[in-house]
């Protein structure tokens, strides 16, 4: 029979589809045709309900290319690591342009669709790129200039207003869903304008939700379909089998097919709804730098490994040092929320608005505490490189030469307290295998705090036989923890 033919992955999608709307009788005398019309016709109904509100998006002002940097950027509140432009096997956004043109009738940029009855339009920020004015069209062949509401590029959303007459007819506005009940196995359904052929529609899978650190912005929560998506498609919706918009796709990854990422709706929506108010995002500040509890770094603090992110440094006056967080201690979750990434952390944190309460479960020393934070106000923390240091230093065998700070040292480096600067790393050695590099500034070692190369020494001096050597390290753009392995030791020496 034709039914034993199919893919059995089908016919039980098909029959479940079935068994929703007719009897089980009915469902399990259906021929292999019949489940597949079923199917079909679901998938058809759903796409004529959606495709009007999906958009062809131009801009009008000559952009940038790179007006999206890639925000994954070190810094306080925010995990470390990244690149200005992708990198190499690294996903890439769909819908940025290489030539980008100024002509109505050239194939649409990207995507969007359309939010509500005032012409608002959601889309991605790397599609306008810095444009302020975009040409739109929709399915219907109605054409109009848009104005930049706002952008934000740490979510890579944006979103435009229609410039439209008074008695323009109604706009086919879109539903949106709830992105956190979507689940892997799911069906999506994804429309757009892969290289100007409008109004594509694609279907496939959710593959995985909360994805993180691929690299495309500071925050990141992304499902990840294997619905195909194409240049063109960035900003277009991502629907469930309801016809609710459950995401915005942006990115796809550039070495393998079926691999593309949406923002989930519910992290767009509260953007959304800031852009609208007020043109600009504005997000909880801790005051804080944190990394991953990797395998050594989970021995050393005696944790599991993944069990929360650990604080490296806690910067002045602000609500992490006010509320008595330590560098050293390890946050769970927050507000409830369990934390295992530092940009799960860095999400949750920016989700909260300023001024608003935080409730941080943590660990100190292998005792459970909590405490209630009233957060700051995140602004632009701009890195400020240290200028190289020359006089004669005392060496260690990890391969690092090391000089106390003195406060005209201080002065002259831009940093504030003591501690113990590195002046040179040998490439060589364990140092500059971890991570360490000239210009870093030793704050503690072995969880002790330093304040000159006589601490160095004291505490090395006490270390266990075969002990590792812990070292907090800070740099321009935050803190980070070091673990070293246990050689055998020399007391620093001068030249």
């Amino acid at each position: 029979m034709f039914l034993n033919s199919l893919s059995p992955r089908i016919i039980a999608v098909a029959a479940v589809f079935l068994l929703s709307t007719t009897s089980a009788e009915a469902a399990r005398k259906a021929s292999g045709t019949e489940l597949l019309q079923a199917l079909e016709g679901a998938f058809v109904e759903i796409t004529e309900q959606v495709q009007p509100g999906v958009v062809s998006i131009t801009p009008l002002d000559p952009p940038r290319l790179g007006g999206m940097r890639n925000p994954h950027l070190p810094g306080p509140d925010g995990p470390g690591g990244g690149h200005d432009t992708p990198a190499p096997g690294l996903p890439q956004h769909p819908g940025q342009w290489d030539t980008p043109g100024t002509d109505e009738d050239a194939p649409g940029s990207g995507s969007g669709f359309i939010l509500d009855q005032e012409g608002n339009l959601l889309t991605n920020a790397h599609v306008i790129g810095s444009a302020d004015r975009m040409s739109v069209r929709l399915p219907d062949g109605r054409r109009y200039t848009a104005e930049l509401v706002g952008r934000d590029t740490e979510t890579d959303v944006a979103v435009l207003r229609l410039v439209r007459p008074k008695d323009d007819a109604t706009l086919p506005v879109l539903p949106l869903g709830d992105s956190e009940t979507v689940r892997p196995g799911q069906w999506t359904i994804a429309v757009g304008n892969p290289y100007g052929l409008d109004h594509s529609v694609t279907v496939g899978i959710v593959s995985a939700v909360g994805r993180e650190g691929v690299n495309l912005t500071r925050y990141e929560n992304f499902i990840q379909t294997d619905a195909p998506i194409n240049p063109g498609n960035s900003g277009g919706p991502l629907f469930n089998i309801h016809g609710q918009v459950i995401g915005i796709t942006t990115a796809i990854m550039s070495y393998a097919q079926g691999i593309g990422f949406a923002i989930p709706v519910n992290m767009a929506r509260d953007v959304v709804n800031q852009l609208v108010a007020g043109g600009k995002v504005e997000r909880g500040w801790l005051g804080i730098g944190i990394q991953e509890i990797g395998q050594e770094l989970a021995e050393t603090f005696e944790v599991r490994e993944g069990e929360g992110v650990l604080v490296n440094e806690v910067f002045p006056g602000q609500p992490a040092e006010q509320s008595g967080l330590r560098p050293g201690d390890i946050i769970l979750s927050l507000n409830g929320n369990d934390v295992g990434s530092p940009n799960t952390l860095a999400r949750l944190i920016a989700g909260l608005r300023p001024n608003s309460n935080a409730r941080i479960d943590y660990l100190r020393d292998g005792e459970k505490k909590a405490v209630n934070v009233e957060l700051g106000r995140r602004e632009t923390v701009t890195p400020v490189s240290a200028p190289p240091v020359e006089p004669p230093r005392p060496r260690l065998t990890l391969g690092m030469d090391l000089q106390t700070i003195t406060p005209e040292l201080a002065e002259e480096l831009g940093i504030e307290g003591g501690g113990v600067v590195v002046t040179h790393v040998d490439p060589e050695g364990a140092a500059f295998g971890r991570g360490i590099r000239e210009g870093d500034v030793i704050r503690e070692i072995n969880r002790l705090e330093v304040a000159d190369l006589d601490a160095i020494e004291s505490a090395l001096a006490a270390r266990k036989p075969g002990g590792r050597i812990l070292l907090r390290i800070t740099r321009a753009n935050g803190g980070h923890y070091y673990v070293l392995p246990a050689p055998d030791m020399e007391r620093p020496n001068s030249p």
